[in-house]
Formats: C-alpha cells, sequence, structure tokens
C-alpha cells in the first residue's frame, strides 16, 4: 500500500492477516530469549495454570510488528519509533492461536523542525481468532511526508 505521513488521519484503522503460532515457534523463540518455564516446559506451565506453554508476551510484539510492516503502510516513509507505552499482556497466547491485529491512528502531527516528517501515535490491538485481545500497546512513528 505504500503510505505516507498525511495518509494517517487520526481516526483511520488497519487490520492485517492473521498469523498462526505453532508450539515449535513459541518454543523456539522462548528458548533463544524468554526461556521462563511457562514458555518452555509443558509441565511447568501448568503448575503456572496455563494448561500448557505459553508465547512470550516479546514473541507476541515481533509477530505483531511483522503483520504489520506486511501490510506496506510504512515501509517507504517509516523513520524509525521513538518509542511505545502502555503495553499490556491481558491474555496468553497459546500453541495454535492465531493473531491479527488492529491499529487505530490516535495522534498525527506534522514536525516543527523538520518539515519532511511528521509523528504518528497508533494503538494496537492483537487478537486472536476468537477476537479477544492478547495484547495492546500505544506505539510512535516517525514518517516521511509524501515527496513533492
Amino acid at each position: 500500500m505504500d503510505l505516507w505521513f498525511e495518509d494517517f488521519t487520526v481516526g483511520r484503522q488497519f487490520t492485517t492477516a492473521g498469523a498462526t503460532l505453532s508450539e515449535g515457534q513459541i518454543l523456539d523463540f522462548a528458548l533463544h530469549w524468554d526461556p521462563q518455564p511457562f514458555h518452555i516446559d509443558k509441565e511447568a506451565a501448568k503448575d503456572w495454570g496455563y494448561g500448557g506453554i505459553i508465547a512470550s508476551g516479546f514473541h507476541t510484539l515481533v509477530v505483531a510488528f511483522r503483520l504489520f510492516y506486511a501490510e506496506r503502510l510504512i515501509n517507504k516513509c517509516s523513520l524509525g519509533s521513538p518509542g511505545f507505552d502502555e503495553l499490556r499482556w491481558p491474555r496468553p497466547v497459546k500453541p495454535g492461536d492465531t493473531l491479527s491485529v488492529r491499529c487505530t491512528v490516535v495522534e498525527a502531527r506534522a514536525s516543527q523542525s523538520k518539515p519532511d516528517r511528521g509523528l504518528i501515535r497508533m494503538r494496537f490491538e492483537v487478537l486472536n481468532q476468537q477476537g479477544e485481545t492478547v495484547m495492546d500497546f500505544t506505539a510512535m512513528q516517525i514518517l516521511r511526508k509524501k515527496p513533492a
């Protein structure tokens, strides 16, 4: 789709395609980056009340970004992100869950010091196949304005 700063008007919403996380993907990520017992050990995960392994929240975050990026919304205009706020994981992600992302532009302002760009804030909701929110956060993104 290749959008520019001007295309991100407040209230505009985007929805991504979905991705299903397999047990192998969850284990692989967790073994490398977040080896807590409830991410890598089925029996230990039962002791935490999950009934089996769950995905790392950081894995969920990376999947959400990849799904968003695959929509080609910021690929040509992104100048990076100064950060995000209010990250929450209200529900666990389990093997076989299919995740998708719904994001809404909550702020868009042109840069005062650099006229070729602007800053947007977007509210991201990561949903499972039942439409339940498994993660939400607000992200900031610096975007180029459309070339003249």
